[in-house]
Order: C-alpha cells, then sequence, then structure tokens
C-alpha cells in the first residue's frame, strides 16, 4: 500500500518533530528513485529516506543502511552541491495531498543564506522528488516530465514549479460537522455503496479508510456521517497510531488507525512511530525489487539453466530405469542359445520355457526374422553389455547433474538474501566462474590488479550478546565458514535444506542454550525452510566442516553434529539484526 494522504499528513507530523533545525551533513542516492539524508538533530544523528518509487513512495526516517552505488546518479551529486550544510526550516503538507515539501535554509555560492526546498510526491507512477531553488524554479528533479509527456505540468530545470491540479474533490478536514452530517444525510447510500461514495466525494480518503468507514457505519447514513466526523477530527488533532496489519505472519497493510473490517483473521500491530512501521513494511519487498530489478539478468540465466539441469536428470532417470531391466536381456539371450535347436531364420517370436522362472513357464521372445537364431542371441548379449554399461555412466552423470541442481538452487535462494549491489556482482562473479554466465572484465586497482570487493556478512547479536554471522551467498559462506570463523566456533545449516552458513562466535566458550537456539532459527530464517515450522538445523564447530576438493561454492561436508529443531520468527530476526 503506498502512503495515503492521511497518513503523509501523520508522517509530516512526526517529521516535523524530529527533524526541525537539523542539519544536513551527508546526501546519498542508493538508487534512482530514493535519496538518504544524513542529519544532525537536537535529538541525536537521523537518516531522513525521501523515496519517489512508484510503487511504494515513501518519506521517513530509517535505520536501515541501504548500499550506495561507487558512482552515484547526477541527480545525487546536484543534491550534495545544493543541500548539504542546508539546515530544516519547515516541513508542510497540503491538507489532504500525497505531497511534502523540506524547506532549508542553505548558502549560495556567495556564501548568502537563501531558501531552498525539496518537494516530495507520493502520487503512484508520478512520483517526484523536486529541487527548487529560492524563487521556486526547478533546479532538477529525478524524473523530468517535459512537454511531450505533460503540456499540462512539464518538470523541467527552469520552469516554475507548480502543484499538481486539485481534484476537484471536498476536504473532509476542513468542512464543519454539520455540513458533513447533511451530506451523507443528503447523498450518501445506505448499505453497501458507501466506499465508493466516500471514494468519488471526498479527497485523501484512501480505499482502504472507506471500506473501514462503510464498516463502522454498519450501513447507517448516520453512522457513517459520525464515522466521518471522527475521522476530520483525528487529523485535525493529530491523534494518530501507527497500525500495520499482519496476515499468517506476513505484511498485509498498515494505517494511521486500528482497521476492524478484517475480524480476527488480522492482526495489528501498534508501532511506537510511523518511521519504524514504514521501515519494517517496505523494507523485504523494496530488497527484493532491488535485487529483481538489477539481478533480472543472471536470474533469468540460472533459471534456464536449472530448468535445463532438471528436464535433464528426468531424461537420464527414464533411461536409468531402462538400464536397470537389462538382466531380461542376458535371460533373453540364454535361453535362444538353450532352445537354438528349435529355433530358426525367419521366426519372429520364440515360445520357450524361461528356466529363470521357479515354476518354468512359457515365454514369448521376439526374434528379428532376418538373423539366424546365433545373430539374435548375440544381439540380446550385445543389448545387455550397451545397457550394462549406459547404467555406470548415467549413474555418475546423473550423480555430477545432481549436484549441479543442487548448486543451482541454492544460488537461487542465496540470490533472494542479496542486500544491494555489492552483494549482487559477488553472485554474478561466482557464476562467471562457474561457467553460467559470460565472463566480463573486472575493475582494476591503481596497482594494476584486479579490483575484488567483497560484500559482508549479516551481522546478529543474541540475547545474551554473542555475535551471529550469517552469509548471503555461497562464495561469502565459503569465506565465513572455511576462512573467516574461528576453528571453536559453532557452524549452523540447515538439513537437506538450501540456506545460508551461519557463524555463532564463541570462540570456544561454553554458549548458552538461548544462543544456541537463536543460531538456529538464524539458519532456518535464511533458508527454504523460512515458511515452515520444526526445521532441522544441524550445529557442529567449525573445525569438522570440510570442503571436497573440486565442490561448488557453498558446498561443505561434516561428520560430527547435533539436531536441534526451531520454527523460524521474523520479529526475532529483526531484534537480533546489528545495523
Amino acid at each position: 500500500m503506498p502512503l495515503d494522504a492521511i497518513t503523509m499528513t501523520a508522517v509530516a507530523r512526526e517529521l516535523r518533530q524530529s527533524l526541525l533545525g537539523g542539519k544536513i551533513d551527508k546526501i546519498y542516492q542508493p538508487t534512482r528513485d530514493e535519496v538518504v539524508l544524513h542529519m544532525r538533530t537536537g535529538s541525536g544523528n537521523k537518516k531522513l529516506l525521501l523515496s519517489a518509487n512508484p510503487a511504494h513512495p515513501t518519506a521517513q526516517i530509517t535505520h536501515i543502511s541501504p548500499e550506495n552505488p561507487e558512482m552515484p546518479p547526477k541527480g545525487g551529486l546536484l543534491m550534495r552541491k545544493y543541500f548539504v550544510g542546508g539546515r530544516v526550516l519547515d516541513i508542510t503538507q497540503p491538507s489532504m495531498e500525497r505531497l511534502l515539501t523540506f524547506r532549508f535554509e542553505t548558502l549560495n555560492d556567495l556564501g548568502d543564506r537563501v531558501e531552498r526546498r525539496l518537494v516530495l510526491e507520493c502520487i503512484g507512477r508520478k512520483s517526484n522528488l523536486i529541487m527548487l531553488d529560492a524563487d521556486g524554479r526547478i533546479t532538477d528533479c529525478l524524473r523530468r516530465v517535459d512537454g511531450d509527456l505533460s503540456s499540462q505540468r512539464p518538470l523541467m530545470p527552469g520552469l516554475f514549479y507548480q502543484e499538481p491540479a486539485p481534484t476537484g474533490k471536498l476536504n473532509p478536514v476542513t468542512m464543519p460537522e454539520d455540513s458533513i452530517r447533511e451530506l451523507v444525510m443528503a447523498s450518501a447510500p445506505e448499505g453497501e455503496g458507501q466506499a465508493k461514495w466516500l471514494l468519488d466525494t471526498f479527497s485523501g480518503v484512501s480505499p482502504l479508510v472507506a471500506r473501514e468507514l462503510e464498516f463502522r457505519s454498519g450501513g447507517a447514513k448516520s453512522g457513517l456521517a459520525d464515522a466521518l466526523n471522527k475521522l476530520a477530527a483525528m487529523v485535525n488533532e493529530g491523534d494518530f497510531t501507527p497500525v500495520a496489519l499482519r496476515k499468517e505472519g506476513k505484511e498485509l497493510d498498515f494505517s494511521f488507525f486500528p482497521v476492524l473490517q478484517y475480524g480476527p483473521e488480522v492482526e495489528l500491530r501498534r508501532y511506537d512511530s510511523f518511521s519504524a512501521l514504514l521501515d519494517d513494511f517496505y523494507a523485504a519487498r523494496e530488497a527484493q525489487e532491488r535485487v529483481k530489478q538489477r539481478g533480472q539478468d543472471f536470474i533469468r540465466s540460472v533459471t534456464q539453466a536449472r530448468n535445463r539441469t532438471a528436464k535433464k536428470i528426468a531424461n537420464q532417470e527414464q533411461d536409468l530405469s531402462r538400464a536397470v531391466d537389462r538382466e531380461k536381456l542376458r535371460r533373453f539371450g540364454d535361453i535362444i542359445t538353450t532352445n537354438f535347436y528349435q529355433t530358426e531364420r525367419g521366426m519372429a517370436v520364440l515360445r520357450a520355457q524361461d528356466y529363470y522362472d521357479p515354476d518354468c513357464r512359457e515365454v514369448e521372445i521376439p526374434l528379428d526374422p532376418l538373423l539366424t537364431p546365433q545373430q539374435n542371441a548375440a544381439k540380446y548379449y550385445k543389448e545387455y553389455k550397451k545397457a550394462q554399461k549406459a547404467e555406470e555412466m548415467l549413474t555418475l552423470q546423473l550423480e555430477k547433474n545432481r549436484r549441479e541442481l543442487d548448486y543451482l538452487d541454492s544460488v537461487l535462494q542465496m540470490i533472494t538474501l542479496s542486500e544491494g549491489d555489492r552483494d549482487l556482482q559477488e553472485i554474478r562473479q561466482e557464476l562467471m566462474d562457474s561457467g553460467y554466465l559470460k565472463q566480463h572484465k573486472r575493475k582494476m586497482t591503481a596497482k594494476g590488479k584486479q579490483k575484488i570487493v567483497h560484500s559482508k556478512p549479516m551481522e546478529f547479536r543474541s540475547s545474551a550478546g554473542i555475535p551471529i554471522l550469517v552469509g548471503k551467498n555461497n562464495s561469502q559462506n565459503d569465506r565465513l565458514t572455511l576462512k573467516e570463523a574461528d576453528k571453536r566456533d559453532l557452524w549452523f545449516h540447515t538439513q537437506k535444506l538450501h540456506g545460508s552458513h551461519v557463524i555463532l562466535k564463541t570462540a570456544g566458550a561454553e554458549p548458552d542454550d538461548r544462543s544456541v537456539t537463536e543460531a538456529a532459527m538464524l539458519a532456518a530464517w535464511f533458508s527454504q525452510g523460512k515458511d515452515s515450522g520444526q526445521v532441522p538445523v544441524d550445529y557442529t564447530p567449525v573445525k569438522v566442516v570440510k570442503k571436497p576438493a573440486g565442490a561448488k561454492p557453498g558446498f561443505v561436508i561434516y561428520s560430527t553434529y547435533q539436531t536441534v529443531y526451531v520454527t523460524p520468527d521474523g520479529e526475532l530476526v529483526k531484534a537480533l539484526r546489528v545495523r
């Protein structure tokens, strides 16, 4: 769900309380649609995320540190030039509009104090972040809109900024209670259809809020008028409650007040702030979307290779099942040899007793009429030896292809854990080294050596304060387990499921049971068993974990281990994560 106008009102109120007077230290642009302003405020350092992502535009104080590209987009460089060092004067929002204006006091090239503005428009696919100078002219914007795209409202550097045209709908927040009641009693329908009427009549009311007001009204006009007036009073008084809606453990929606229309099937989770709510709600889907956009090419390549290998395995298994039945071929050859005296050239079938059968029942053996009895027997013996050799070859090929399928499945699993470009680049390099992607030239250092930048594993801390490290790809799993971990640390991995290597940093000390359980839960969460219950997780000292010669990245073996059964818990993962 994108931010609706009322939630944006609540967010603007929260940001004013936290950021007024704050000063911008740094500006980063991790993606084309996102800007992060690092600010010093009276209550500490804050990171303000402004996103014009069409799927979920947002403004929030974030605790997440997105990975920044080596070379920032042009818009980010320009924003640094004009806004770094700026002080927040005000944050405003036109009533019931999905638009925020951030006013800053900055210095111009002559050192004079001037005002500049950032305008965030959160209006679906037209979302944008626009830089304005002291006169209200556009300095630049994340998405330029020239006259060919919009003759009514072009957004180009040098033009004066104009707010989006009003919708012509009524603003319930500025209407007197009596006026709202009169309008509802005169125009609103009874029963079903009230939600649609609200959407058609009032600005700033989202479909979720419209359905909730209809639910609370009980279908009566008077009830709808009461619900709408209470909503207007809530907005005017700033009486907001950050609430996330969760169904079956997954984020469903969010709002600024408790949503009751879904009943007990949907859990309501209250947050201390809208920023914390938006961080939780958008973090996972933004990471998935980022991975999907930036890793689309090699995700497709890996998926195609995986499907080819799976099809090859299916065909080889069929061939193997036929080869396993080769004993019948040898038996037929023996029976023909024993019955040469009653076999003649030109026969299509030999009917003879099967002396391999305990009951010596008669068997029919197909013959080639063009061959002699000796040649028919030799043909069956030859097919038997061919099937015997095929079984040996197919067994080897199946083992190799199953390992390859296992590896490709692990790569697809690890792609879902990627948190930024560096993680994806490392997986891409792994696939190039393994021959699944075409090799590209690596960047060189100043000394002429190939530049390889490794991403860092995810870091957690158990309830007892013990560090826990979680690998995000196969190459990182190898480094973490085989090179970086202390041999006395504990290693965790889901049993017979693809997932991350997890290291509990004990350095030989005896960990508490709770820390062991939490490390196992992290291993279960970052695996194919994420959505399952009672996932088996093996754990053992790092010193017994070995990598066979020539094994694919991420593949290890271990001899002695213990197994614990745990149910993955996303809330625990968030609580233990070190940011």
